[in-house]
């Protein structure tokens, strides 16, 4: 197998993301300068310094070293990782925030443990089907392992409660198992178990059925829990085909929540219109495509299993944060990759992609 060089329309993929994302970021962010209390100069720090600086770094760093060395070590990182989850649990280092407990606070720095769950999930679900090889058909080897995996994930994050980023991970889990070799029979037994999963968690948890109710009937508490999605609407709406321009939206000024959060896909598509919103779209899918076709052409299980269960990663989290905002799906709390605030998400992303480019060396022939 040739060595080569890093997949470059991949590579310029992210590139664009980065540099689209962190303008459509900074646009929105300039609707916190006319809320009251909230500190801009902090927040346009955190992503430019933690985000996009040493997310860029610990991109080139990662797409530096041999992913294979993360086969060895894999079921530690997902070990710390856990770790690394429950500790937002601890007083003093864990603290909460709209009645979650999600972020680890080190004197200055605060952080989201869960980002790092992700990849640990990751990193030791393809090790070990990689190893399984031909057995990870079978239940005792692939599809009870993929099982207790969820669980002990789903047991940290839900307990936050986070059950957003839990059902991502169980997305990119999914395509990790069938790219493996697992049965799609297992999926019916899977989709059971999520409907029950998500029925019991609806009925215990109030936000989860408001959601799913406001989804449903979002004309009937427009001032309350259907606000978001009303507004986000009318956003996206009002940029018609070619958008107010860039720095233009009216929505992100004291009127739509989160507007560098969850809500900056709308707030992109009233400023760039139906032609920026489709842009956008249209790069997530070309990165998708690419990713893909780099799994494609690795020879490795494990490399091509990492790959894979890194771009499901993105992508689902993506058109999840997409799908909500247009109303296609309830309103998730999912931020939108490479675009909205939050400095460890970036981070961790453009660290995740920098391993896709290390793998992409060790591809079966050029992807020119």
């Amino acid at each position: 197998m040739k060595k080569l060089k890093v997949d470059i329309p991949f590579l310029i993929s992210i590139l664009i993301l980065i540099v689209a994302g962190y303008l459509i970021f900074a646009s929105a962010s300039l609707g916190l300068l006319s809320k009251q209390g909230a500190k801009y100069a902090n927040v346009a720090f955190n992503q430019t310094f933690f985000g996009l600086f040493l997310g860029s770094l610990a991109c080139l760093i990662t797409s530096q070293i041999d992913y294979k060395i993360y086969r060895k070590y894999s079921f530690y990182i997902y070990v710390a990782s856990c770790i690394a989850t429950l500790l937002v649990f601890v007083p003093h280092i864990g603290f909460a925030h709209g009645g979650a407990h999600r972020w680890i606070s080190l004197g200055p720095i605060s952080f989201q443990p869960s980002e790092f769950l992700k990849i640990g999930f990751i990193l030791f679900f393809s090790a070990w089907l990689a190893k399984a090889k031909d057995k990870a058909a079978t239940f005792k080897q692939g599809f009870l392992p993929f099982i207790i995996l969820c669980a002990i994930t789903g047991a940290i994050l839900l307990a936050q409660p986070d059950t957003d980023t839990y059902l991502i991970i169980v997305f990119s889990g999914i395509a990790i198992f069938i790219a493996g070799g697992g049965r799609w029979k297992y999926m019916f037994i899977l989709g059971i178990c999520g409907i029950m999963g998500l029925a019991v968690i609806a009925y215990s948890r109030p936000y989860v059925m408001s959601r799913i109710t406001t989804f449903m009937h979002p004309d009937q508490n427009a001032l309350g829990s259907g606000y978001q999605i009303q507004q986000s609407l009318i956003a996206v709406g009002s940029g018609g085909m070619f958008g107010r321009g860039f720095g233009q939206s009216i929505q992100k000024f004291n009127v739509l929540p989160e507007p560098i959060g969850d809500s900056i896909f709308a707030v992109a598509s009233e400023e760039f219109g139906f032609v920026g919103a489709v842009g956008i779209i249209m790069l997530f899918i070309f990165f998708s495509f690419r990713g893909l076709k780099i799994a494609g052409k690795v020879g490795d299980p494990f490399g091509r299993l990492i790959v894979v269960g890194i771009v499901i990663l993105i992508i689902s989290q993506a058109f999840v944060n997409i799908a909500a905002m247009v109303g296609v799906l309830p309103l998730s709390g999912i931020t939108l990759p490479f675009i909205s605030h939050g400095g460890t998400a970036l981070f961790m992303t453009l660290a995740e992609v920098g391993i896709i480019l290390n793998i992409s060396k060790n591809q079966k022939k050029s992807t020119a």
